[in-house]
């Protein structure tokens, strides 16, 4: 297998979508590609079909390789649920939760988990499109470094370094990501691409000319900045999409161990739903429909909700005919209490909800991760839809007498899940990517307005348009060809 590591100046740089881009390019021309990360650091996660856990961004570069996401893609994710502490996923399982400083003395033990997984990989796959994390040049996490150019010491792989030039500064951030870098890891960079570039290129030229000369490295490629790109985040929420005379109106409350918030990437892409990310010290606005979204940790989000004032907003919406959805651990807010007597997620251990329907949730040292199929009970219609499940949770109680969704057939054995009031106006469910099917979304506009005639996004649909819209984007302003010389004669090399 050949292997092929992308790395950024900063994060947020375009590792992620140059990885995706790269998978769909290689894929598009026949290869047998596959992501990889060694070590994803992020709440937006995505099951896989073998039932553990990765990076969101990792299932979707696997969708832009055209294969089915799978552990080894990720075999390291951390989920953050404290300043200081993360949950420890590895091989898709959880394993504990650590503080940063304990963490740092585990990476040798997580070393092993990444190489094992990057062997499997060799073993099926023609190329390995790798993304690193952050920067390779955070000199403080350099030592035992697993996510950068210690992976890429360990297994031997060339390097391309991408930087943003939208944020200002490329020259500088290129040449001192390079500088801080050893002398083996600078060998390793084979060349460089920038990214998010507006205007006129022969403008850029006398800067990549003298780049090219100063580091004795190429430039791979100059990649325009692309308006309306829209793909599944990794962690940044787009929340300036605000819309004015949009047909219906909701409000995500934006908490601060949100996790995944892809969930409405659908109805965010919509131009006739407004989506408002309502966060620190703002007010609810007036909106047909409030969602409380999945949280890493529910108990300490849901004091930072009622510390807002949130709680009063909420009945009020409601007061007043507004309705609600909660979402996995937004779902178990709704209910009369939490209750984490392991200390799963935080050192709380219980905590009242907000009493808006007659259940209670227990968090257990076991997460419930699979991908399903049900059928959601709404309008007094039965709705085919799909999703799936992330949770260290169960709720029980007589409000889930009357569920949201049935399953025909469920892997841990469950019949319902979720809620809905006797009035029609709450409803909560443990299901994530709920409305990414178009039939669902369309039942959820008719129960906040019956006589909606809104069209739904096709987000799968929609993505595919995007990476496509990637993949021709490089073949434009990336000299693949190069590329393909750089993992091809690095691999030569080591076989020698």
């Amino acid at each position: 297998m050949k292997t092929l590591m992308v790395q950024g100046t900063t994060s947020d740089a375009g590792k992620s979508t140059l990885v995706a881009a790269l998978c769909r390019v290689f894929a598009n021309r026949g290869l047998n590609v596959a992501p990889f990360k060694p070590q994803n650091m992020a709440l937006n996660s995505a099951v896989t079909d073998d039932g553990g856990e990765i990076g969101r961004a990792q299932a979707l570069q696997a969708i832009a390789a055209k294969v089915a996401p799978e552990t080894d893609f990720n075999p390291i994710l951390l989920k953050p649920n404290s300043d200081t502490g993360a949950q420890v996923i590895i091989h898709g399982k959880a394993m504990s939760n650590m503080e940063a400083g304990a963490y740092h003395d585990y990476k040798k033990v997580a070393m092993d988990a990444v190489l094992t997984s990057h062997n499997r990989l060799a073993k099926r796959f023609d190329l390995l499109l790798v993304e690193g994390a952050g920067s390779p040049a955070e000199i403080n996490l350099r030592a035992n470094d697993i996510a950068n150019m210690g992976y890429a010491e360990a297994v031997d792989c060339p390097v391309i370094i991408i930087a943003d030039i939208d944020k200002g500064g490329v020259f500088a951030h290129l040449v001192g990501t390079l500088a801080l870098l050893s002398e083996s890891e600078q060998a390793r960079v084979k060349g460089f691409v920038i990214n998010r570039f507006r205007g006129d290129i022969s403008l850029l030229q006398s800067g990549l000319d003298w780049l090219e000369q100063y580091t004795s490295k190429p430039v791979l490629g100059v990649l325009p900045y692309l308006h309306d790109l829209a793909l599944d985040a990794e962690d940044a929420i787009a929340i300036d999409n605000t819309l004015t005379n949009a047909s219906v109106n909701i409000a995500v409350l934006l908490v601060p161990h949100i996790s995944n918030h892809t969930d409405f990437d659908a109805l965010r892409l919509h131009p006739n739903i407004n989506i408002n990310y309502v966060a620190h010290t703002q007010a609810i606005p007036d909106v047909d429909l409030i969602i409380l979204p999945g949280s890493k940790n529910v108990l300490s989000d849901l004091a930072f909700l009622k510390n807002e004032g949130w709680d009063t907003q909420i009945k009020r919406h409601l007061r007043y005919g507004g309705k609600v959805l909660g979402i996995c651990g937004g779902m178990q807010m709704l209910g009369n209490s939490i209750n984490d007597p392991l200390g799963v997620e935080s050192s709380l251990q219980h905590m009242s909800g907000l009493a808006l329907s007659d259940f209670t949730s227990t968090l257990t040292a076991q997460k419930i991760l699979s991908n399903v199929t049900a059928t959601m009970q709404l309008n007094n219609q039965q709705t085919l839809c799909s999703g799936y499940e992330i949770h260290a949770g169960i709720s029980q109680g007589e409000a889930l007498n009357k569920p949201f969704l049935s399953f025909n057939e469920h892997p841990n054995g469950f019949t319902a899940d979720g809620f809905i009031s006797d009035d029609n106006a709450i409803a909560g469910t443990y299901l994530h990517g709920l409305f990414d099917q178009a039939s669902a979304t369309l039942q959820i506009l008719k129960w906040l307005k019956a006589d909606t005639v809104i069209n739904p996004v096709n987000i799968n649909q929609h993505r595919e348009q995007q990476l496509e819209r990637l993949a021709a984007m490089c073949e434009t302003h990336l000299n693949i060809a190069h590329i393909i010389k750089i993992y091809e004669g690095h691999n030569h090399e080591r076989t020698k």
